[in-house]
């Protein structure tokens, strides 16, 4: 299989290029990514357990789902796109923010990203992608914020920097209601 290329860009999300993806994460240059929150009715958020034979952060919880969008793509294109090879399902999806993070990892890549967080609604199991995904549940975002608290090490290095800005946002936006 041919290795993606990720979209780099600058500050302002303006493309500068493209490179391959691993390269990208060995040089920590800035590419645009994506993570994709969903919600089901209840307000619990759906995490996934990355796959035990991920390149890094194997059977770590994350969000939904993340990745990296492909040249002409559109962030939302890229997040149902993802969805649906990860967690087998699509569902309307809307972008909530966006902002740059870097993180490190053991093996000596660097996530170096603009990342455009979205999210979407789904009621119903999903039919998660072995290759991807080993697990998957639902937590109230308030039990998500107290796991993470007591239990950093079981939680992608990305969602614990990501998750802190969603819950304001949806905390925020739930306060206006």
């Amino acid at each position: 299989m041919k290795e993606e290329n990720v979209i780099l860009v600058n500050e302002a999300d303006e493309p500068i290029g493209l490179m391959p993806k691993m390269e990208a994460h060995e040089k920590a240059v800035l590419h645009r990514a994506f993570s994709v929150f969903i919600l089901n009715d209840k307000g619990e958020a759906m995490l996934q357990q990355r796959a035990k034979d991920k390149y890094h952060s194997p059977l770590l919880w994350t969000n939904t789902c993340c990745s990296h969008q492909r040249d002409g793509e559109s962030n939302i294109e890229a997040g149902k796109r993802r969805l649906m090879e990860e967690m087998g399902f699509i569902t309307e999806l809307n972008e909530l923010f966006s902002f740059i993070y870097k993180a490190t990892f053991d093996n000596g890549l660097t996530e170096h990203e603009l990342d455009h967080v979205m999210i979407g609604t789904f009621n119903e199991a999903p039919t998660i992608n072995p290759e991807e995904v080993e697990d998957w549940k639902w937590m109230h975002p308030s039990d998500i914020k107290t796991d993470i608290a007591n239990n950093p090490d079981e939680y992608t290095a990305w969602f614990k920097i990501i998750f802190e800005r969603f819950y304001d946002h949806i905390s925020d936006n739930s306060n206006k209601s």
